[in-house]
């Protein structure tokens, strides 16, 4: 098949590494495999001063931002301005998959020879006011198949929007980047999560605990890493190991350097940091968002109640005092859920229902290969 890719933008986000991820997969199995996207929009002048003024690097211009893309080979269109894909930047393909509302828009205007249309939604993305809920919506409510990994977004699909075509096919994790062998707990007690200012992902909720924590457990050390670096808005507290932007092979150190892992998002899709942390042997204490409560469920951490620090201090707590047997119970009980799914197995489901949907079409596979990719 031909698969075109529409992403509203390639960056270091969990999910647009799905995307890439998926991209990669199906195209070491044959396929021919494009992904088009939008740059970054140019900085602002007054953010670039208020970086300047304030001793921080400057924001990243819209051909200097890293991606997912640079590891997968796959053939990268990037437009050459901030601006929405239109039916000149997509091939004639099999199959067109819209990866984020805005690219559901525009696939939604593409012609036919562009491929028959599916949308890859990995979250009810309204999270830019009223305006941005209306045309989510129109999106939810578009005639595609849908994919989505998980079961909660489906049923949102179904009831809210009444879709009918939707699968759902759960993430998973990367056991050649993500892996560790069996180990006990740190000499010191260390707790990790995932910085981001963005409130959804509840980086405030961790932030509160560890300091709570810290008063039953003053020699507390606290990891954490990130895309965006710390700021005034949302300080970390003091002594904290922040590693900004880590490559995938420091990451799997930083999750195996920790005694318990946060999951404090408000929102999420999936939540791929939670399979990212047991594939390393880390037991994780986390909000019922995303897959959390069907991940957790299997012994690998402790589901505490969204937006309560405090249970989660509790949490941290519990899984730092556990007798050394005890944690590694739990620590091998995350690296089995981690284990029992791989992305072999996603990538299968996801090609089936690309499979299907051409199939269903009538579409062949004797057409012009894809051309044109520049990064």
């Amino acid at each position: 098949m031909r698969i075109t890719f529409v992403a509203g933008l390639a960056d270091l986000s969990g999910g647009f590494r799905v995307i890439a991820t998926y991209a990669q997969r199906l195209q070491q199995r044959g396929h021919e495999v494009l992904v088009v996207s939008r740059p970054r929009p140019k900085p602002k002048l007054v953010n670039r001063l208020r970086a300047f003024l304030k001793g921080q690097p400057q924001p990243v211009g819209p051909r200097h931002a890293r991606s997912h893309m640079e590891w997968t080979g796959v053939p990268h269109r990037l437009l050459e301005s901030f601006r929405g894909v239109t039916a000149a930047d997509v091939p004639e393909s099999d199959v067109v998959v819209a990866t984020w509302w805005e690219s559901a828009e525009w696939v939604n205007a593409l012609p036919g020879s562009k491929g028959r249309k599916v949308h890859f939604i990995q979250d009810y993305e309204v999270w830019g006011g009223p305006d941005t809920v209306e045309r989510v919506d129109v999106t939810c409510r578009m005639p595609f198949p849908k994919i989505t990994p998980a079961k909660w977004v489906k049923d949102l699909l179904a009831t809210r929007f009444d879709q009918t075509d939707v699968t759902v096919v759960p993430n998973a994790v990367d056991l050649e980047k993500f892996t560790a062998p069996p180990r006990g707990k740190q000499p010191v007690p260390t707790v990790g999560f995932m910085y981001t200012p963005f409130r959804n992902k509840g980086s405030d909720v961790c932030i509160r605990a560890c300091e709570s924590a810290r008063k039953q457990l003053p020699n507390l050390k606290i990891v954490s890493f990130g895309s965006v670096a710390p700021n005034e808005t949302l300080p970390l507290p003091p002594g904290v190991a922040f590693h900004h932007r880590a490559p995938d092979e420091r990451l799997k150190e930083l999750y195996g350097q920790c005694d318990v892992w946060l999951f404090g998002t408000r929102k999420e899709g999936f939540g791929l940091p939670i399979l990212e942390a047991m594939a390393c042997r880390t037991p994780v204490v986390g909000t019922p968002a995303g897959a959390a409560p069907e991940l957790l469920a299997q012994g690998g951490g402790i589901l505490v109640p969204m937006e309560d620090a405090a249970a989660m201090s509790e949490a941290i707590v519990k899984v730092c005092n556990l007798p050394q047997p005890a944690w590694r119970e739990m620590s091998d009980k995350a690296h089995a859920t981690a284990n029992r799914y791989t992305w072999e197995d996603a990538t299968d489901q996801f090609e089936a229902v690309l499979k299907r949907v051409v199939g269903e079409s009538g579409r062949g596979s004797e057409r012009p290969a894809l051309v044109g990719a520049t990064r």
